[in-house]
């Protein structure tokens, strides 16, 4: 007898309640989960708030509230034909806070989602009280996450390669996704696979290909994001794992360039921090809410 097609790894059940909001012409998928104090979590690029999931179940839940966005372009968010800057997922952001009527709130992001944090303090947002910025990504020429294995430095310069880009984008499927998420960990056995599939899922999505490629295009405005650092004027917290994407030089520029900023390694931990080590995320998160 043929052998059975071997099933999918199930979806995991989110916790909290999910919800839509429009802002910045997209239509943005919102998971708040808990009460109290409102800790803003922004994933990294390709990901989804699934990603979070593992950070959520280290967090008091009874103190705060986590709200988790799925970012324009990204898991079951729309993917609206703009130009995907540091500024447009920033402008996202900022209005999404005001739209979720949320205040004091401490944001956390991985990635891109650290940049975005850290450019939404830059602008003096009202809203936002402390930032902790994981593995923040503003470096690297034409993107850094080729840095992540030979297979993601091919994929990634063929993306920016005019009138292919968008196609490589949308190709390539599970494996490659989890060859260039597995070139960001130190533990690669730490990586679920129903999150690669949800990813992937997610990303046959329309527009996302192109949201994907634009991303990666617009490189240097996430470059460009660190040129605002220095008008940082809250408690910020910038985390590195020690096998980050980035190199001690860049890690260093950063430290230097904020402002009252806690800076924070953390051992066998590479891009994906608070997939990989959510119980030290966790009490950053639970730290810088005591301290108001």
């Amino acid at each position: 007898m043929p052998e059975a097609p071997a099933s999918r790894p199930a979806a995991p059940t989110l916790p909290g309640r999910v919800d839509r909001i429009s802002v910045a012409g997209a239509d943005l998928r919102c998971l708040r989960v808990g009460s109290g104090r409102p800790v803003v979590l922004l994933h990294t690029l390709r990901t989804q708030l699934e990603y979070f999931l593992p950070l959520i179940g280290q967090l008091d839940t009874t103190r705060l509230e986590a709200v988790v966005l799925d970012l324009p372009g990204h898991g079951e968010s729309s993917a609206p034909p703009v130009d995907y800057t540091a500024d447009y997922f920033t402008d996202a952001v900022e209005a999404s806070l005001v739209r979720l009527d949320v205040g004091k709130t401490i944001v956390v992001g991985d990635s891109i989602g650290g940049t975005i944090g850290l450019t939404l303090a830059a602008r003096a947002n009202p809203r936002v009280a402390h930032v902790i910025a994981v593995n923040p990504y503003d470096y690297g020429v034409r993107g850094g996450v080729r840095r992540s294995s030979r297979i993601a430095n091919l994929v990634f310069t063929f993306m920016l390669w005019p009138g292919i880009g968008t196609g490589v984008a949308g190709s390539g499927g599970e494996w490659v996704l989890r060859r260039v998420m597995e070139g960001g960990l130190h533990d690669r056995n730490i990586l679920p696979a129903s999150l690669i599939e949800q990813m992937n899922r997610c990303g046959a999505r329309p527009g996302h290909a192109r949201a994907f490629c634009s991303l990666h295009r617009e490189w240097r405005t996430w470059i460009a994001a660190r040129d605002r650092y220095p008008a940082i004027a809250i408690p910020t917290t910038l985390v590195y794992g020690l096998e980050d994407w980035s190199r001690p030089d860049e890690r260093a520029a950063n430290a230097r360039s904020i402002p009252r900023t806690r800076n924070i390694s953390l051992e066998r931990c590479g891009h994906f921090a608070s997939l990989e080590v959510p119980q030290a995320i966790a009490r950053l998160i639970h730290q810088a809410a005591a301290e108001g």
